[in-house]
């Protein structure tokens, strides 16, 4: 009989979310499954690590037939303290983190705390995957994705993955019609043009409270923008290594580096 795969789970919407709930019980399908996820909502913290403060680990027990750890600390931390002591000499064969309440398109990527898990893994050299549905509701329906969770995961481990690559995965939400498919699609040029609004507490300290409107610019059908508002999954490869590999030769060929 062949080894289950052992499967991480990870997140950032923290470990009671209805997200990571819908994401383990898929998972247990695919193999053995082990939590180590926030003990609280984390959106938004990017790739952060905790340095100079304490970082806390308490075992959970709210997922049948799961071991389960909470932490203190940021999604990467999850996967580096589930990588170097909840595991100790285990090593995953995949690295799964979400499913995040929110889209995960585009510029957010950078700012994800759920792709910051799945990164982690890439980096640890883990085949990795973070899911998103395009839906912020904490009651956000989930039943449309499921199987697709479920495949897309499986396709992971039944074919492997590029070292140091971790795909970012969008669903759209649940809408009338079903989804459509799948592409496998590059990230859309698009961002947020914040606004920050000027506010006094009660006690008449000024403090800051960050909007904006998250603006595409992009007018391919080629991304995952495209991808999302016309009713398929996206599927973006992304990888930690932020080198502009065009810009090199530019820089060497056009810059006169002797006047430095």
């Amino acid at each position: 009989m062949s080894k289950k795969p052992l499967i991480l789970v990870s997140n950032d919407d923290g470990i009671t979310s209805k997200g990571i709930r819908v994401l383990v019980s898929v998972m247990k399908k695919l193999g053995e499954v082990i939590v180590v996820a926030p003990d609280s909502p984390q959106s938004g913290m990017g790739h952060a690590i905790t340095i100079g403060e304490t970082l806390r680990l308490y075992e959970e027990d709210i997922f049948e037939g799961v071991e389960a750890y909470k932490s203190s600390g940021t999604p990467a931390d999850c996967v580096k303290l589930a990588k170097h002591y909840v595991l100790k000499d285990k090593t995953p064969d995949l690295v799964v983190s979400g499913i995040n309440h929110g889209s995960n398109t585009s510029i957010s990527v950078l700012y994800s705390g759920t792709m910051s898990a799945a990164i982690e893994g890439a980096l640890e050299g883990l085949p990795s995957i973070g899911f998103s549905l395009c839906d912020y509701s904490s009651k956000a329906d989930f039943s449309h994705v499921e199987e697709y969770v479920y495949k897309i995961a499986k396709q992971v481990l039944d074919h492997g993955m590029s070292k140091g690559v971790a795909l970012n995965v969008n669903f759209p939400p649940k809408r009338n019609e079903s989804i459509k498919g799948v592409k496998v699609c590059r990230q859309a040029h698009a961002k947020w043009q914040e606004e920050f609004s000027e506010r006094f507490d009660p006690n008449g300290r000024k403090y800051f409270w960050m909007a904006g409107n998250f603006v595409n610019f992009d007018k391919g059908e080629d991304n995952d923008e495209w991808a999302i508002a016309n009713n398929y999954v996206s599927i973006v490869p992304c990888q930690y290594d932020l080198t502009a590999h065009h810009a090199i030769k530019q820089l060497n060929e056009d810059w006169d580096w002797t006047e430095l």
